[in-house]
């Protein structure tokens, strides 16, 4: 099959490359779950019983249900959107302590987000079941789509865990090796021993003034033999 060759230059673009990433893709999917999850009870959530009212939650009539969940997905949405501007720009940070830091930041949200899904799926789930049968005449189909989409949250949230444990793991630093950006000294281990420069003898001559020609030789003293004394005979 051949290909155009404009489309064979947009299919090996950076940017393509990037949505072609699997942290790309789980951040796009767990970003679309987040959105039905709020919009869904946001627009629907609350109704009115057939004798009251009064907006509602139509999960059992807890405030608290369609409030946790609309909070958490918007919340969830934005740090999906922030993380993907940070990826498409991690390739040009100098810095690799900000790349760590980044890295570790990455994985103790995934964790956190998948804790906050999990929690938030057992608590919608549970109030959905001790939901009252047809006491909203709307809304139930909001509801089961919030519970639904929390579920496959919670793994996607999970697999980006993984992911971002695998960079900390792949990431690991040279040892002894820093970089001048960062503020220290460059040290490294990896570079061959110097070879041991020559000893420069300072030139002799009527034009080199040295400590060494300056200073007088020392005085050197032959040692003289004994002396043998004569005794006057008696």
């Amino acid at each position: 099959m051949h290909i155009p060759e404009s489309l064979q230059d947009l299919a090996d673009s950076e940017a393509v490359q990037f949505l072609k990433r699997p942290k790309t893709i789980a951040r796009i999917l767990a970003g679309v779950f987040s959105l039905i999850v709020f919009s869904s009870l946001l627009t629907d959530g609350y109704q009115n019983k057939t004798d009251s009212s009064q907006l509602l939650c139509v999960l059992n009539s807890s405030n608290t249900a369609c409030s946790f969940s609309v909070g958490a997905g918007l919340l969830a949405f934005l740090s999906c959107l922030g993380f993907l501007a940070l990826d498409a720009h991690q390739s040009r940070l100098a810095s690799t302590r900000f790349k760590t830091a980044f890295q570790l930041l990455d994985f103790i949200l995934a964790v956190l987000w998948t804790g906050v899904w999990f929690v938030g799926f057992c608590f919608l789930a549970n109030q959905w079941q001790h939901s009252p049968p047809k006491e909203f005449l709307l809304g139930s189909s909001s509801a089961k789509a919030a519970i639904t989409f929390a579920f496959f949250s919670i793994l996607v949230w999970i697999f980006q865990a993984y992911l971002a444990l695998q960079d900390l793991q792949h990431d690991t630093p040279v040892p002894y090796k820093r970089s001048l950006d960062e503020g220290g000294v460059v040290l490294t281990s990896l570079s061959p021993p110097l070879a041991a420069s020559p000893v420069s003898t300072p030139a002799t001559g009527p034009n080199n003034l040295s400590y060494a020609s300056s200073t007088p030789a020392p005085y050197l003293t032959t040692p003289k033999a004994p002396r043998l004394a004569m005794m006057p005979d008696n």
